[in-house]
């Protein structure tokens, strides 16, 4: 079987799009809720945005999604007592 420079084409694109994909694929990298007292007892993403939101202590960074379920992305500590994503 001989192949045409229209399926190498193809086949090179199908190739790029899996590699794209495989790579992407990775784990999340966000930042873990801080363990202290601040962060232990949260239990809604109104909490959160008091000190996160935009007139916020420490508001989220430009680009942040507006997503409702803060730990969704961001992990709790060990013997976290506020809300879990579980």
């Amino acid at each position: 079987m001989k192949l045409n420079k229209r399926d190498t084409i193809f086949l090179l694109i199908v190739a790029g799009v899996i590699i794209f994909l495989t790579v992407g694929a990775t784990e999340r990298t966000t930042k873990s809720v801080p363990d202290n007292d601040t962060h232990k007892n949260v239990t809604s993403r109104a909490q959160c945005m008091a000190c996160h939101g935009v007139e916020g202590v420490k508001p989220q960074p430009l680009g942040h999604p507006k997503a409702n379920q803060c730990f969704q992305c961001h992990t709790q500590p060990e013997h976290w007592v506020g809300s879990s994503k579980k």
